[in-house]
């Protein structure tokens, strides 16, 4: 005798819950990645600011190499597992988006090489792109809110045409305040 379809679907969802809820509670929301990234960002923008636009981009890039590590600490630190269950198929959706957004970084890069101004708002709506996915990640619509803030952010910022460095710190600091409320969100449960 096979499933009727919606209990079949009612599985498939209680699965997905499931599946999300591992992912909040070893990751702690995304909240820790988002406050990391977006102190990165505003050291970028510091030395951008200070130095020059493209130090502040190098910055960027190689801090961003630490949002992973940095944030693994933070978490265990805070009393977070800092890995999901080997088995939850969202890791992998967690990993190809990281991939999709590794990938898009030259792209930063190379319309910086137009024009200096563009690399900070690029960055922004692959960030942002990226964080509209961490919605199925952590079955939180806040991660939608996220995205399209900074996406919006970086289009108003490219017409208004303000520097790098500025942008660097808008994007840091939008990164900051969704991070401290999604730890907000999930440290009333936590502790």
């Amino acid at each position: 005798m096979s499933l009727k379809p919606s209990t079949e679907l009612n599985q498939t969802k209680d699965a997905i819950a499931f599946a999300q809820e591992d992912m909040r509670n070893a990751y702690g929301n995304g909240a820790i990645g988002a406050l990391v990234s977006g102190t990165i960002w505003v050291v970028a923008s510091a030395i951008g600011n200070y130095s020059s636009a493209m130090y502040g981009m190098w910055a960027l890039f190689f801090g961003g190499m630490l949002i992973q590590p940095l944030s693994m600490a933070m978490l265990k630190l805070l009393g977070f597992r800092g890995n999901h269950d080997k088995s939850n198929p969202l890791g992998k959706l967690a990993l190809e988006g990281t991939v999709f957004m590794l990938l898009c970084i030259p792209l930063a890069f190379l319309l910086a090489k137009q024009d200096e101004n563009l690399f900070f708002l690029a960055m922004m709506l692959i960030i942002g792109g990226r964080y509209l996915t961490f919605n199925t990640i952590y079955g939180l619509k806040t991660y939608w809110l996220f995205g399209g803030v900074l996406a919006l952010t970086a289009f108003l910022l490219f017409y208004i045409g303000i520097g790098p460095a500025s942008v660097a710190m808008t994007g840091g600091i939008i990164e900051i305040l969704f991070g401290s409320y999604l730890y907000y969100s999930i440290s009333k449960n936590h502790y």
